[in-house]
């Protein structure tokens, strides 16, 4: 089946978001939340083909990608983020459909599904954060496994406030080598996206590293909410995920209804480190789903 495209601009507090939907099938919607704080819908790239079964929706969140860039940094709030997902949905008709969030992604589509329950078919939680806390001990770990030179860079600069040195981002590249991308050659789509963060929204939000939280989402904790969630849910990391798999085998033993799956050959970005099965998985998981 061909593949129909529309894109457009949806309003929403503090500007314009813009979005895209792929595919035409009869399925019921797939909205996909890319990762960040202040990604954009480009890591996401290979969630195209699902729609060949069904609606897939891209959309850059505030502050990223295609859509406005305000400099109003009290903008910058999960609750704000939650309003636009659900300003957006309303906007395209969207009652029934699934949610896939990746990594900031799905903190933004659990408290979505928290406070606008009714219609949601799904949520596929894939590298999840559900808590901080657990995040940030989970990459605490793996970055005491860098070489120790590694890490007197990045323990000298996060003390001085100098994170914004070349000495530490290059340091910060060697554990994204190892926890967030392990493909030798990045595609040009994660390229792409690099290069349209919104990295005022990362920095307010999150912080100047994955590993070295400062920002508003500081305490954020909704594992004592996973029994809250009352529709399939499908979890799934990578071997070396910085959202490490057993703190995210942990979330999916707290949900009802859910399954857990292990990529063996990824980081943080299954989706294309092991592409293939990681769409087979979530196609699979939505047909049983919408089947059901």
């Amino acid at each position: 089946m061909a593949k129909q495209n529309k894109e457009g601009y949806v309003d929403v507090p503090g500007g314009k978001v813009w979005y895209e939907i792929v595919g035409s099938g009869g399925g019921p919607p797939l909205i996909t939340l890319h990762g960040g704080p202040g990604s954009s819908h480009f890591s996401l790239e290979p969630l195209r083909v699902l729609g060949d079964d069904r609606p897939v929706v891209f959309y850059d969140q505030l502050g990223c990608g295609n859509s406005d860039r305000p400099d109003d940094l009290s903008l910058w709030t999960m609750d704000r983020f939650v309003q636009e997902l659900h300003i957006l949905r309303e906007a395209l008709g969207f009652y029934r459909c699934h949610i896939l969030g990746h990594s900031w992604g799905t903190m933004l589509g659990m408290d979505y599904y928290l406070t606008h329950p009714n219609g949601i078919a799904s949520l596929i939680q894939s590298s999840p954060c559900i808590s901080i806390e657990r995040w940030v001990a989970d990459c605490n770990k793996y970055r005491k496994q860098l070489p120790p030179e590694v890490q007197e860079v990045m323990d000298k600069h996060e003390a001085a406030g100098t994170t914004e040195s070349e000495e530490y981002r290059d340091a910060e590249k060697e554990f994204n080598k190892r926890h967030v991308l392990r493909l030798d050659t990045v595609p040009e789509a994660v390229l792409k996206g690099r290069l349209q963060r919104g990295k005022v929204v990362y920095q307010t939000m999150w912080g100047p590293s994955e590993f070295f939280m400062t920002g508003t989402l500081a305490g954020y904790d909704r594992s004592g909410d996973l029994h809250r969630i009352g529709v399939p849910a499908l979890y799934s990391c990578g071997r070396f995920d910085e959202a490490a798999p057993d703190t995210v085998e942990w979330y999916s033993s707290l949900t009802p209804n859910s399954e857990f799956v292990v990529y063996e050959n990824s980081a943080h970005m299954p989706h294309w480190e092991d592409q293939q099965e990681y769409i087979g998985v979530v196609h699979d998981f939505l047909r049983k789903v919408d089947e059901a």
